[in-house]
């Protein structure tokens, strides 16, 4: 089993917004004083509001408010570190939300981080250091199962899906299982009340997506939207329905680290790090680093050696010593014949190439290259 928490959902929004807040302070930071300094914006809550849906058209009685919590370097006065961070979350919201984003008070607590801590990038002379004893995991490739909730999960949030469907909200969740060679899906997708004129007129749309979706995922395998629905409904309130498309108008809260992992993915049947990686500096945190590098280095070894068929990547850190040295960098390959001498090597020479381009982690990160939540 495995699942994608969507664009819109409560946990996937709130680490979008540490994420952004952090990748605007790293930028304002480089601009400013030439290398990133330090800060950890990882620590966040979107607190529900409430709301009152209605066919046609409700009403957002109280906005939900998302709480940033972190730790900050402000060399001087001038540099404001809250406007950055309220700016970058403001227009987070707006790009992913859109108008949905008008709904959500931004509210930061953001103070200077520990001397200890800071003075790890003052101790950095050529490799940062740790800021973290901890690890991160990755794998490749992803499976049949895995590559189907991902593949699911980028049609609910494409604009040619959202186009055909403007009843679809942003916020929404795919569920993948498989037993045996059968797969099945449930999807909770938050359908927006100004698109909905009555409660036949949810089912009808109800059932075009399911048939849509259906569509896209072929043939053999089994998909549900909306299992809480109430088959008796005669009004909006056993019926998935919002005012913005957000189950955080009033249903549902959020946290920073509760959502997918670096895969895209929350995967309870591979190792998994239970690290919030979004929001994290990303030069000397491991939470974040090491998630990213594991998930790239799987990857390359995956795509380069013809014989392994699948590759778990694991590193852990130790706080102070340099990221480019990891206590171990344990990296397990399925291959049909056996792990040969050969094929440890070059995986391992494939592993040091990483680990000996930290910065390019960086960069990627920076240019949002790679997937984080």
């Amino acid at each position: 089993m495995c699942e994608h928490k969507g664009i819109g959902h409560p946990d996937t929004v709130t680490d979008g917004v540490c994420e952004a807040a952090s990748r605007a302070l790293s930028l304002a930071y480089l601009k400013a004083y030439g290398r990133i300094l330090h800060h950890n914006l990882d620590k966040g809550l979107l607190a529900a509001g409430r709301s009152a849906p209605r066919f046609g058209g409700g009403l957002i009685e109280e906005k939900a408010r998302l709480i940033i919590c972190g730790r900050a370097t402000r060399p001087e006065p001038a540099f404001n570190v809250q406007e950055i961070v309220e700016k970058a979350a403001r227009c987070y919201l707006e790009e992913h939300l859109q108008d949905a984003a008008a709904g959500i008070v931004i509210d930061t607590h953001i103070r200077e981080g520990s001397a200890n801590l800071k003075q790890i990038f003052a101790r950095s002379t050529g490799v940062p250091l740790s800021n973290d004893t901890s690890f991160g995991v990755g794998f490749a490739p992803y499976s049949p199962l895995e590559t189907n909730v991902l593949r699911l999960a980028e049609i609910l949030r494409s604009k040619a899906f959202r186009q055909r469907f403007p009843s679809a909200g942003s916020d929404f969740k795919v569920m993948g299982m498989r037993v045996g060679n059968d797969s099945a899906f449930t999807i909770a997708l938050a359908f927006v009340d100004r698109h909905v004129a009555s409660v036949s007129d949810y089912r009808q749309h109800k059932a075009h997506i399911c048939e849509y979706l259906k569509q896209e995922i072929g043939p053999g395998a089994s998909l549900q939207l909306n299992t809480l629905d109430d088959p008796a409904a005669t009004d909006e309130c056993g019926l998935y329905l919002t005012v913005s498309g957000l189950s955080s108008e009033m249903g549902d809260d959020g946290q920073a680290g509760r959502g997918n992992r670096a895969s895209g993915l929350i995967t309870p049947a591979r190792p998994m790090s239970l690290e919030a990686v979004a929001g994290k500096n990303p030069v000397s945190h491991v939470g974040k680093l090491y998630n990213v590098l594991a998930m790239l280095m799987a990857r390359d070894i995956h795509e380069r050696l013809e014989e392994a068929e699948g590759v778990t990547v694991q590193i852990l850190s130790a706080i102070g010593a340099p990221v480019d040295q990891p206590q171990v960098a344990a990296i397990e390959i399925q291959a049909a014949h056996g792990v040969s001498e050969p094929l440890q090597r070059e995986a391992a020479k494939i592993a040091n190439e990483w680990l000996g381009n930290m910065p390019k982690v960086t960069a990627l990160i920076l240019d949002q290259a790679v997937s984080l939540y």
